[in-house]
């Protein structure tokens, strides 16, 4: 094991590139940050260097009825590391949701202020995984919420970059 993830070690962080340069750049992919647990289709558009836009959208049906989920989210590029960009996000986002407690349809809603990664490999550079951490407030159950919270690469995002 060691014999082959030494060399893959070095491969990933011995070479000289830059962050992938994405403006210009349209990304689809997936995510799920809403506290709801709806799965989303994700669309990050970079507009140059250091901003994009993204939205998602998901939707649900079955006996219990549609429900929908529809966000948008701002990107603002704080530092460039070698296959990695760090930046500082926020989200807003409204959603529907079966409430088994009442045996009807409501409606929740989520803010979140940001701070993430979107990193890739060598020679991967149109795949981007992101992390993000901050904070959360949401409408959801009949309640509010104030929380922190933290995405990992794979309820945060993946696009493949057009």
């Amino acid at each position: 094991m060691k014999k082959i993830l030494l060399p893959l070690l070095l491969i990933c962080f011995a070479s000289n590139s830059y962050a992938a340069s994405l403006a210009g750049r349209l990304g689809v992919g997936m995510s799920d940050q809403l506290v709801s647990n709806m799965k989303t289709l994700s669309l990050k558009l970079q507009r140059n260097r250091s901003t994009a836009f993204g939205g998602f959208f998901g939707l649900d049906s079955s006996d219990d009825g549609s429900h929908y989920a529809l966000g948008l989210k701002y990107y603002r590029l704080i530092y460039e590391e070698p296959q990695l960009n760090f930046y500082g996000a926020f989200s807003a986002a409204t959603f529907t949701y079966f409430d088994e407690a009442d045996d009807e349809t409501e409606s929740g809603n989520q803010v979140d202020g940001l701070f993430g990664a979107e990193f890739n490999f060598q020679g991967l550079e149109s795949i981007g995984f992101s992390f993000e951490f901050g904070v959360s407030m949401y409408n959801y159950e009949g309640d509010s919420h104030i929380a922190t919270t933290g995405y990992n690469f794979i309820r945060s995002a993946i696009h493949f970059y057009l």
